[in-house]
């Protein structure tokens, strides 16, 4: 008489390995449908809220040193654009310093940025102001389709706008906004962008 233990019949050792087979090809799919539908992340990568993109009006304008201008004009750059009063206050030369550095700290790329003062009011810049921030396109708004144009909570000129190579509005950043994650921003964008 023999000690050893009965074999399990092969049937019952099939039926266990095609449940494991089963069950590791349904995983990846359970876990897409629950990741899915019940996993939303908080994060985002952006530190501007994104707009809903909109083409901006193109229209003529007028610079504040004479002469005219068209958005059109920029068109194949990224354009950092503010909006204020000739009599610029802190918060004014604030966001002019911001964009200034921003596109100052992007090493080869400066030049795929622009940078655009919308200027609200009558009066002129001070000479003080077209010096330090040479470069920065100042333009008068007046009652222009580009200024209604432009989403703000607020003022419209509490906000630092992003237009990118196309024209098109993308993001918008809040008052006193941070000059680094701006930075980080606008370096993700050139590093991905094939245009401007």
């Amino acid at each position: 008489m023999s000690n050893d233990a009965p074999l399990p019949s092969p049937k019952t050792g099939s039926r266990s390995t095609l449940w494991l087979v089963l069950a590791v090809c349904l995983a990846p799919f359970v876990a897409s449908f629950v990741a899915y539908y019940f996993y939303q992340p908080q994060g985002r990568v952006n530190y501007g809220s994104l707009v809903d993109t909109q083409k901006l009006p193109v229209e003529p304008l007028a610079q504040a040193a004479g002469g005219g201008f068209m958005l059109r004009q920029l068109e194949g750059k990224w354009i950092f654009l503010v909006v204020d009063e000739a009599a610029c206050d802190a918060y004014c030369e604030k966001k002019l310093w911001q964009i200034r550095q921003v596109r100052k700290t992007q090493g080869k790329y400066p030049e795929r940025i622009e940078r655009l003062w919308l200027l609200t009011g009558d009066g002129e810049p001070d000479e003080r102001l077209r010096r330090e921030y040479d470069g920065t396109w100042m333009v008068r708004a007046g009652s222009s389709a580009l200024l209604g144009a432009l989403p703000h909570e607020g003022s419209v000129k509490d906000h630092i706008y992003l237009i990118d190579p196309l024209g098109n509005l993308v993001l918008r950043y809040p008052r006193d906004a941070d000059p680094s994650r701006i930075r980080k921003d606008i370096t993700r964008l050139l590093r991905v962008s094939r245009i401007g």
